[in-house]
Protein backbone atom coordinates (compact mmCIF):
# COMPACT_ATOMS: atom_id res chain seq x y z
CA UNK A 1 0.00 0.00 0.00
CA UNK A 2 2.81 2.45 0.80
CA UNK A 3 4.56 1.72 -2.50
CA UNK A 4 1.30 2.36 -4.37
CA UNK A 5 0.92 5.66 -2.51
CA UNK A 6 4.48 6.71 -3.40
CA UNK A 7 3.95 5.81 -7.05
CA UNK A 8 0.66 7.74 -7.18
CA UNK A 9 2.21 10.77 -5.48
CA UNK A 10 5.17 10.77 -7.84
CA UNK A 11 2.78 10.81 -10.82
CA UNK A 12 1.46 14.13 -9.45
CA UNK A 13 4.94 15.66 -9.18
CA UNK A 14 5.62 18.85 -11.09
CA UNK A 15 9.05 20.07 -12.14
CA UNK A 16 10.50 23.32 -13.40
CA UNK A 17 13.90 24.66 -14.31
CA UNK A 18 14.85 27.60 -12.12
CA UNK A 19 15.99 30.59 -14.18
CA UNK A 20 18.35 31.80 -11.46
CA UNK A 21 20.73 28.84 -11.61
CA UNK A 22 19.36 26.32 -14.14
CA UNK A 23 18.65 23.68 -11.49
CA UNK A 24 15.51 21.57 -11.39
CA UNK A 25 12.86 22.13 -8.73
CA UNK A 26 10.21 19.51 -8.09
CA UNK A 27 7.27 19.31 -5.72
CA UNK A 28 4.14 17.28 -5.13
CA UNK A 29 1.10 19.55 -4.91
CA UNK A 30 -0.94 18.98 -1.77
CA UNK A 31 1.95 17.52 0.23
CA UNK A 32 3.36 20.44 2.18
CA UNK A 33 7.13 20.35 2.51
CA UNK A 34 7.70 17.68 -0.13
CA UNK A 35 10.08 19.31 -2.60
CA UNK A 36 13.56 18.87 -4.07
CA UNK A 37 16.11 20.97 -5.94
CA UNK A 38 18.94 19.33 -7.89
CA UNK A 39 21.20 20.08 -10.89
CA UNK A 40 19.71 17.31 -13.08
CA UNK A 41 16.10 16.25 -13.60
CA UNK A 42 16.68 12.58 -12.72
CA UNK A 43 18.52 13.61 -9.54
CA UNK A 44 15.59 15.86 -8.67
CA UNK A 45 13.12 12.98 -9.16
CA UNK A 46 15.19 10.66 -6.98
CA UNK A 47 15.58 13.25 -4.23
CA UNK A 48 11.87 14.09 -4.39
CA UNK A 49 10.97 10.43 -3.89
CA UNK A 50 13.39 10.17 -0.97
CA UNK A 51 11.88 13.28 0.63
CA UNK A 52 8.39 11.83 0.09
CA UNK A 53 9.34 8.54 1.77
CA UNK A 54 10.78 10.37 4.80
CA UNK A 55 7.73 12.67 4.92
CA UNK A 56 5.38 9.66 5.05
CA UNK A 57 7.37 7.98 7.83
CA UNK A 58 7.47 11.13 9.95
CA UNK A 59 3.74 11.73 9.52
CA UNK A 60 2.96 8.12 10.47
CA UNK A 61 5.25 8.29 13.52
CA UNK A 62 3.78 11.63 14.65
CA UNK A 63 0.17 10.51 14.01
CA UNK A 64 -0.37 13.31 11.51
CA UNK A 65 -2.95 13.25 8.73
CA UNK A 66 -1.71 12.03 5.35
CA UNK A 67 -3.75 13.24 2.35
CA UNK A 68 -5.27 10.44 0.28
CA UNK A 69 -4.00 10.21 -3.29
CA UNK A 70 -5.87 8.37 -6.05
CA UNK A 71 -8.06 6.75 -3.41
CA UNK A 72 -5.08 5.44 -1.43
CA UNK A 73 -5.51 6.37 2.22
CA UNK A 74 -2.51 5.67 4.45
CA UNK A 75 -4.41 6.86 7.51
CA UNK A 76 -6.34 3.58 7.40
CA UNK A 77 -3.07 1.68 7.02
CA UNK A 78 -1.68 3.36 10.11
CA UNK A 79 -4.53 2.07 12.31
CA UNK A 80 -4.09 -1.45 10.90
CA UNK A 81 -0.39 -1.47 11.86
CA UNK A 82 -0.93 -0.11 15.39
Amino acid sequence: MIISYIQAAMRKAVYEILAEDGTYYGEIPGLQGVWANEPALEDCREELQSVLEDWILVRIADHLEIPAIEGINLNNFRSEVA
